[in-house]
This record gives structure tokens, sequence and C-alpha cells, in this order.
């Protein structure tokens, strides 16, 4: 058993922190001295590690708190995650140091430009990268050969409409750079439909909540795991644009809110955008 103090020295966290954190149900001691001491065992210090990864990406409090009460909470999987985004910043983080390696040389040259030719063809090769060998069939099938799509898939994605959604994408990202690392990284098809499973539960427990206010806790709790899954599976640190627009189709797509609605019961479309909205209003 470790007092509040000793966690506090070892983690760096302060022990105001320490008391907040317990205050608010998010890390509670394991015990308590006789004189009346937080005591915390090494269960209790793997939770505050956890805590301080799921800080590490600027994640609320109250969202951390939601998903460590969660049942169906897979440590190994999120840490994984987070993992392969620490990597992805570290990577980041090289490539800024050599960009100003450069500067100070004078070998960099301005470039406004969204995205290069250089750039394009960079995601296409990642693209095919990480294709299954039975959609690159589909591909040589439809455009005669993977070149003939190349070329293809270059000519297309240098136009101004392309480049517009480029730019829309980037947004959800925050910046080029970490559009093109998630792109060039994706998670493997496992662990992707491992994600892609959960939103669907997520939307069909939204969808079991028809009826209730959009502004109860038990429905923001859900939209916030859907929000916590949606940063993992897209690897971004805020996904409040994406899934905004999202629930805007929800409501306003009559083919997506047709889709919606036969899958998890009518009026789920326009009840999960509803709960989306109302969790990222200010």
């Amino acid at each position: 058993m470790k007092s509040v103090k000793e966690v506090s020295n070892l983690t760096g966290i302060s022990v105001r922190t320490l008391h907040y954190y317990d205050e608010i149900g998010l890390l509670k001691p394991a015990s308590w001295s006789e004189a009346g001491y937080r005591l915390y065992d090494d269960k209790a210090l793997e939770t505050l590690q956890q805590i301080l990864f799921f800080r590490e990406f600027d994640m609320p409090l109250k969202e951390i708190k939601v998903i460590l009460e969660n049942p169906d909470f897979d440590k190994n999987t999120i840490l994984r995650s987070q993992k392969k985004m620490l990597e992805l910043k570290k990577d980041r983080l090289v490539r800024l140091i050599d960009s100003i390696d450069g500067i100070l040389k004078g070998e960099n040259k301005m470039n406004f430009e969204l995205f290069s030719r250089n750039e394009i063809e960079d995601l296409y090769e990642s693209m095919i990268g990480n294709m299954s060998g039975e959609r690159l069939q589909a591909f040589e099938k439809q455009y005669g050969t993977l070149e003939a799509f190349k070329e293809h898939f270059m000519e297309n994605a240098g136009s101004l409409k392309a480049q517009q959604n480029f730019k829309k994408v980037m947004e959800w990202y925050g910046d080029k750079n970490e559009m093109l690392d998630a792109v060039k990284c994706p998670n493997n098809s496992e662990i992707m439909q491992a994600y892609q499973n959960r939103i669907s539960a997520i939307y069909q427990k939204l969808a079991n909540k028809m009826g209730c206010d959009v502004t109860l806790f038990e429905v923001k709790e859900i939209v916030g795991e859907y929000d916590f899954i949606a940063k993992q599976l897209y690897q971004m640190k805020d996904v409040s644009k994406l899934l905004l627009e999202l629930a805007d189709r929800f409501e306003n797509d009559s083919v997506m809110c047709s889709a919606m609605d036969n899958r998890y019961g009518q009026g789920a479309a326009a009840y999960i955008g509803k709960a989306v909205r109302e969790f990222y209003s200010k």
C-alpha cells in the first residue's frame, strides 16, 4: 500500500489532484489508514496509469470515468491503440525536428499547396498496401491493370473536388500531417472490425433509449462512449466535427436515415443524431 503522498511523488500528480479524483469517483483509494489517510494498492496504481494515458490525449475526466466504468472496457485493445497514437505523435515530432533542421540549413522551401502530387501518390501506395488481395483483384478487373487504376486515382485525386474533400477530412484530423499519418498507419482489419462492432452496439444502445430525453446523463454517457471509440478508430484527438456531420446525415440524408432505421428501429437515425448534437452542444 502507498500513501497519497507516496503516489504523488511516484507519479508527479499533485496530492490535491488525487483528492479530486477521489471526490469525483474517478480513482478511489483501496483503503484508509487508521489515521484517516488514503491508501492505494497496485490495482489503484494501474487504474491511475490508465487515467494518465487518457489524459495524454486531452480526454475530459468525465469521459475517462465513463470508459473505466464500462463493463465492456477492453484494456489491452485500448492500450494497443494508445501505443499506436503515441508512436504517430513521436513520428510527427521527428518530422518537425527534421523540418526545423532543414530551415536552419536553408534547405526548406515554403509550400502552401494542400496536397502535392507526391503526397497523393503516397496516399495511393498506402491505400494499395493495406488492401486485401480480393479488393486488388476487383480493381484489376474493373480497370484492366493496377497501373490503369493508379492513373485514374491520381487524375481524380488531383481534381478541385477531391482536394476540397481532402480539406474536409484534414479538418477532422486537425492538420495535413495527422491525416497522412492516419491513412498510412491504419488499424489492422481485426481491430477495425472490433471498433465497428462497438460503434454498432452503441447505436443500438442509443436506439433502445428512444423516448428518453437526450439531455439525460444516461444518454450522454452512451454518446461519450461513442466519442471515445471514434477517437480510437479514426485516430483523431477531436471527433466532434466528424460525428456532428454524421449526425446531420442521420437526420437529413434519406438513404442513410432509412438504412439506420432499418437496422436499429424506426426513428433511430433521428434520435441518434439529436443525442450526438446535444452531447456536443455548448
